[in-house]
């Protein structure tokens, strides 16, 4: 399970594989014209990085993704999900969110992967999600990846999603696994965030679908 090189777009295919389920359940692994609930964090909080990069923090954060990877792809790890969460707090609490600037495009993307499977702790996410927002603003962070917080933190809570990331396997394919809030407009946000047409994404997601169906990891 590889991690795209695209930039503006999010890792499509750890959140899609992670999101593949077939369980009745709420997926909450993989929403801006209507944000999410309001958080306290301010921009300042998610631009303070120092221009510098941070060579050190960006080979950490990378490397913390490859566990991830690694775990949801079958080779346990003796870090959890929560363990990686804590140290992204701490990384927060020290240098405000990772930016492009401070970590690079794909230690940023890292950073908000980590913060994508803290589903345990769905306070920070709330935080993680005002943060990366504030970035995005500030042209440092993904669009697309806010695009997959906002719809990740919307599933936890049960809400409708903006953006239609949150997918199920079901037993007829794929299917949103909340309602699509304001659907005819769908499109349009995908498009502003960076993301593929859901019709395709969708598309993409019946392959992966009918792979797990079949035990294929």
């Amino acid at each position: 399970m590889r991690v795209p090189t695209q930039v503006a777009l999010p890792l499509v295919t750890l959140m899609t594989l992670a999101a593949c389920s077939s369980s009745s359940d709420p997926t909450v692994d993989p929403s801006t014209d209507a944000p999410t609930a309001p958080t306290s964090a301010g921009p300042s909080a998610a631009v303070r990085s120092p221009a510098a990069f941070d060579k050190a923090l960006h080979d950490e954060l990378v490397a913390m993704l490859d566990r991830d990877q690694a775990d949801r792809g079958g080779t346990p790890q003796t870090e959890s999900d929560q363990v990686r969460t804590a140290r992204l707090k701490d990384i927060i609490s020290t240098h405000g969110w990772p930016t492009f600037a401070l970590v690079g495009e794909d230690g940023a993307n890292a950073a908000w992967a980590i913060a994508q499977h803290s589903d345990l702790d769905p306070a920070f996410q709330q935080e993680a999600l005002g943060l990366l927002r504030a970035a995005v603003a500030s042209r440092q962070a993904s669009p697309g990846n806010l695009a997959y917080l906002e719809d990740r933190v919307a599933v936890g809570k049960g809400e409708p999603q903006v953006y239609g990331t949150q997918v199920r396997c079901g037993p007829d394919g794929p299917s949103p696994t909340t309602p699509i809030r304001d659907e005819p407009g769908v499109e349009r946000r995908r498009a502003e965030a960076g993301l593929p047409t859901l019709a395709s994404y969708l598309a993409e997601m019946t392959t992966i679908c009918a792979q797990d169906n079949q035990g294929t990891p």
